[in-house]
């Protein structure tokens, strides 16, 4: 599938830092170390402390009037993603279970579970399928090395950003082929000047992605 191929041969192999859990041997002593049922904080500070360059976010970066909603231990906590590739940590999030449907069925889990490659995901929460109009969901499953696999990977790109990283670049190229446009500032982004997509929560990090859930389904030009 071209889309498959496209996916795997983009995505540049990228040292994750192992202090992603705020365990790093030389982190600030007198800064706390989030405990796995700590629940993700809904701010954060105007210049994140994730590597601009690299796009790795820790959990203290973790941003948006959405993140209370994330489990506050297990798996599918802010805590337990950190370890896990996007693609699995995605399937572990109760929020992000529709999208975990629509990926496995595109047959994109293992593409994106590459711990060598490195991606922005742009995530549509649950509530952003149940947005579109009756039947499309259903239809997109039906057919998925048709649409569904286009718009899956028009949600991600080949290389890590965090929320600072994203208001500098202001374009964005995808995996699908096309780009997207990012405008506002770091903590009240919209992503994709056609869908007007919000961020209900940002920054998350995990073992092979720096992940953004969103409020809506983004949609290719061509699809």
């Amino acid at each position: 599938m071209r889309n498959l191929a496209r996916l795997a041969a983009l995505g540049a192999a990228a040292a994750m830092t192992l202090a992603l859990s705020g365990c790093a041997e030389d982190a600030d002593p007198a800064a706390p170390v989030a405990p796995d049922t700590m629940a993700p904080s809904t701010t954060m500070p105007a210049t994140p402390s994730g590597d601009a360059m690299s796009g790795v976010t820790q959990t203290s970066d973790i941003y948006g009037p959405g993140c209370t909603e994330v489990p506050t231990e297990g798996e599918g906590s802010a805590q337990g993603m950190v370890d896990d590739p996007v693609g699995t940590a995605a399937g572990n999030n109760p929020l992000l279970s529709t999208l975990a449907t629509a990926v496995a069925a595109a047959n994109l889990g293992d593409t994106l579970n590459d711990t060598s490659a490195s991606y922005t995901v742009f995530a549509p929460a649950n509530s952003a399928f149940e947005s579109l109009p009756p039947g499309t969901l259903d239809s997109l499953l039906a057919d998925p090395s048709g649409q569904l696999t286009d718009i899956l990977t028009y949600h991600v790109v080949p290389q890590r950003y965090d929320a600072q990283g994203l208001a500098d670049a202001g374009t964005v190229a995808t995996v699908q082929g096309e780009s997207l446009t990012i405008t506002g500032e770091p903590m009240s982004l919209t992503i994709d000047e056609q869908e007007q997509a919000t961020v209900l929560c940002g920054n998350i990090p995990t073992a092979n992605a720096t992940v953004f859930v969103i409020d809506t389904v983004l949609m290719p030009p061509a699809a």
